[in-house]
């Protein structure tokens, strides 16, 4: 049985939903600010492969590597929750099951520790 991330098209799919994502996230008040000084080319390209590995793609991202490069953001629960809520809205638009989005918000979440860090 193929992988979520496959079932969706790989790289080319996850990188428009991801570009897309990252168009809301910019917009908001609450998450936007912590992107002020971000290269986003590189993020996005990261943020790629983040989701390609929660959806069973072929990348890895350790836990400590996670709270490494999210440290220095200082982010908090309500920023973390809104980004959280753009990414499912961002799933949703581009016809993702109500299934695989809760398997992917339910990774996403799992990580929380390692990303929230006040």
């Amino acid at each position: 049985m193929p992988s979520m991330f496959d079932r969706y098209g790989g790289f080319a799919s996850v990188s428009k939903i991801v570009m897309a994502f990252y168009d809301k996230v910019l917009d908001s008040d609450i998450a936007g600010p912590y992107f002020d000084d971000v290269d986003m080319k590189s993020l996005i390209d990261h943020q790629t492969k983040f989701i390609a590995q929660v959806m069973g793609g072929p990348t890895s991202f350790s836990n400590e590597a996670l709270q490494s490069v999210h440290a220095k953001h200082k982010i908090d629960r309500k920023a973390f929750d809104e980004v959280a809520s753009l990414l499912r809205e961002s799933l949703e638009d581009f016809d993702v099951a109500e299934r695989d989005i809760e398997t992917i918000i339910d990774e996403v979440a799992s990580r929380s520790p390692y990303i929230i860090t006040r």
